[in-house]
């Protein structure tokens, strides 16, 4: 499984970015699948998620209202659409799938322990 994340960029405070993940050797549509970030000198974060088996999206309180999960299983393909960006999302967004059998609990969505495959990050910089 390789997942290839791409899209990020230098933007100003307010401005809107697209991420993408694509994956190729597995798919999409049927797993757990999340984005994450890590700012320097900061633990990774959970920031947007799909959970197997349902149909709800979640999402971190510090992008709730600003950020979009959405997936093209045509394309295998992951967004994460982020709009009203801050300073404070600047980081290094990953994406990252479960392809273990059993699904993950709503409370382990944000645990990066609970996804098994990552891709390699995209720099997303916010200047004020």
């Amino acid at each position: 499984v390789q997942l290839q994340a791409s899209g990020g960029g230098l933007v100003q405070a307010g401005d809107s970015l697209r991420l993408s993940c694509a994956a190729t050797g597995h798919t999409f549509s049927t797993n757990t699948v999340g984005w994450f970030r890590q700012a320097p000198g900061k633990e990774r974060e959970f920031v947007a998620g799909f959970r197997r088996g349902y149909s709800n999206t979640y999402y971190a309180d510090s992008v709730k209202g600003r950020f979009t999960i959405s997936r093209d299983n045509a394309e295998n393909t992951v967004y994460l659409q982020m709009n009203s960006l801050k300073p404070e999302d600047t980081a290094v967004y990953y994406c990252a799938v479960r392809v273990r059998q059993t699904g993950v609990i709503l409370s382990q969505i944000g645990n990066p322990d609970s996804y098994d495959y990552w891709g390699q990050g995209t720099l997303v910089t916010v200047s004020s």
